[in-house]
């Protein structure tokens, strides 16, 4: 009978590479191997195009929009253009009395908004009945920040940006929500509220990241205000988690 591995039991409270085993003098095959096809899927989610159409399919009043990046690889050196609307973008958002706008944004993991943004955004907008939304925004080449921009050209109260996270050896399509009161460019991040770690490998389920959006937004409109100044409601039960 084999030794018992005294990493096993962590194991399962982690999803990171502990207690590898060895083989001679390198890591053994199998281990290396897994983490190659990580590494291949985080690459892959980073560069992957976002499939526009499918979402429009899905979203038919959505209105399509890109950031002043020309190219993946231009927005990958410079973050400061995922930013910034694009100039020609502008025209296509015309102001409303709108509460919150909600944009689907690729960031940098375009396989997380295809697997995540329609059945969260649907679980969403059944928490909201009764407020003014925007047409729903999918934006390409897009940082966080490009949701200030859009906010503030439709005059929306709340901007809820949805976008793909940074994609890790671990996690590869995760999705984020960052949720800003009275968007507008310059806005600072300490000014937003962030919900992350939404997917379905046992991170955030839609139905407890909607419930979380769900009460910020009411009080961020009640309160005017999001950011470090509002705190999520103790009261509200577990978030429940999937996988």
């Amino acid at each position: 009978m084999p030794p018992e591995d005294p990493w096993e039991r962590l194991r399962v409270a982690t999803r990171a590479r502990i207690g590898l085993g060895r083989a001679g003098d390198a890591m053994k095959t199998a281990d290396v191997l897994d983490f190659q096809f990580a590494h291949a899927k985080a690459r892959d989610a980073v560069h992957t195009k976002l499939d526009v159409g499918a979402l429009q399919a899905a979203l038919p009043d959505a209105i399509i929009v890109r950031s002043a990046a020309a190219s993946r690889e231009i927005y990958l050196r410079r973050p400061d253009l995922g930013r910034r609307l694009h100039p020609d973008c502008t025209p296509l958002l015309a102001p409303g009395d709108y509460d919150a706008v909600f944009v689907i944004g690729d960031g940098l993991s375009a396989t997380a908004v295809m697997q995540n943004a329609l059945p969260l955004l649907e679980a969403i907008m059944a928490r909201l009945r009764g407020l003014r939304i925007a047409p729903p925004i999918i934006a390409t080449q897009a940082r966080v920040a490009l949701g200030d921009d859009i906010g503030e050209a439709l005059g929306a109260k709340l901007c809820a940006m949805l976008i793909g996270e940074r994609p890790g050896l671990t996690v590869s399509d995760s999705l984020g929500i960052y949720l800003t009161y009275n968007p507008k460019r310059g806005a600072k991040d300490s000014a937003r509220n962030c919900i992350s770690n939404i997917h379905a490998h046992g991170g955030l389920s839609h139905a407890g990241a909607a419930d979380m959006l769900a009460w910020l937004m009411h009080e961020a409109l009640r309160r005017q205000l999001t950011g470090v100044r509002l705190k999520e409601a103790s009261a509200l039960p577990p978030p429940t988690q999937t996988g």
